[in-house]
This record gives structure tokens, sequence and C-alpha cells, in this order.
């Protein structure tokens, strides 16, 4: 059984899984997109978005855990000045992964796996939705009964506006 047990082994061994995941998150972060398999991509995101949340610490350990597993340093120093400050608001899902297709010689499933840039909207918190739900519940037994006491005004035949449909202005017509 697979208790406690994450990650695929993408049919690596450790240390040629680990050296490949160091070139494509060092690859990643420079070109912020890159075109992999599905399992791949999503074995990459987990480690980008770990850097990139601890880029956002800015200090200088996390800076030093970085360039443990990326070992360049102009490639840290990017993530570190330019990648993670767009990502200051953000809690996390800094990276989107598209589907592709298959490829053609062996049709193993392709991904693009990029960065996300437009902005975050804040949503509400989920405890002011079900206060106004039950708001909504008491305010509207008061309202059925109010209607229903109010006098109904009535409109004599005169005063009552005409709307012509377009079949009785075809009939004037002819």
């Amino acid at each position: 059984m697979r208790h406690r047990i994450s990650g695929s082994k993408l049919g690596r061994n450790t240390s040629h899984r680990k050296a490949m995941m160091r070139n494509m998150v060092t690859s990643f972060f420079d070109r912020e997109k890159i075109t992999t398999t599905d399992a791949r991509a999503k074995e990459l995101r987990k480690v980008a978005e770990k850097l990139i949340t601890m880029a956002k610490r800015g200090d200088l350990h996390s800076r030093r855990l970085a360039l443990q597993y990326v070992r360049d340093s102009k490639i840290v120093a990017k993530l570190f000045d330019t990648i993670a400050p767009r990502y200051t608001d953000r809690p996390g899902g800094y990276t989107r992964i598209i589907k592709l297709g298959h490829r053609a010689g062996d049709n193993a499933a392709l991904s693009l796996i990029e960065l996300v840039e437009e902005e975050l909207a804040a949503k509400p918190k989920k405890k002011k939705a079900v206060a106004k739900k039950v708001a909504k519940k008491v305010e509207a037994p008061v309202e059925e009964v109010a209607a229903q006491e109010a006098p109904v005004e009535e409109i004599s035949a005169e005063e009552a506006p005409v709307e012509e449909t377009p079949a009785e202005e075809t009939k004037e017509e002819k």
C-alpha cells in the first residue's frame, strides 16, 4: 500500500529524477513557460510553487535553500527579484497547466506549464454568505404577509396603458 507516498517516479531512478526536476525548474523559471508531458508538468508544479512561496519570504535563508535546488544564481536572482514580487498578494496557484494533445512519436500526452499572469480577485468570506441566506429566510415571510394585507388598487379601463402587439399592428395596416 502507498500510504503517505506522494509523487510519481516518472520511470527514473532517484538521482536521475532529481537532476531532471532541477533542470526543468531552472528552465521553467528562465523561460516562464515550458512544454512537457502531463506527468512531468504535475511534478514540476509541486516544486515550482514551493520555490515561489519560498522566494516570497525573500530572506537570505530562503535564497540559500533555493540555491540548493536550482544551482544557477542568475535564475535564483530572477526568481527572487522579478517572479516572486508578482505574487505577493496571491496565496498560491502560481502556475497553470494547459493540455496540448498528444505527441506524434510516442503518443505521450503533452502539456504547457506557465506562470499565471492575471491578478487574483479576492473572494468574499463564506460566513457572510451564510448570514445573508439566514437574513433572507427571516425577511421572506414578512414580505409575503405585507403583500397579502395591502389593498389592491383598481385601475379603470381609461387609465390602463394600452400595449399594441405586432399582430394588432399588422391588422390595422391592412
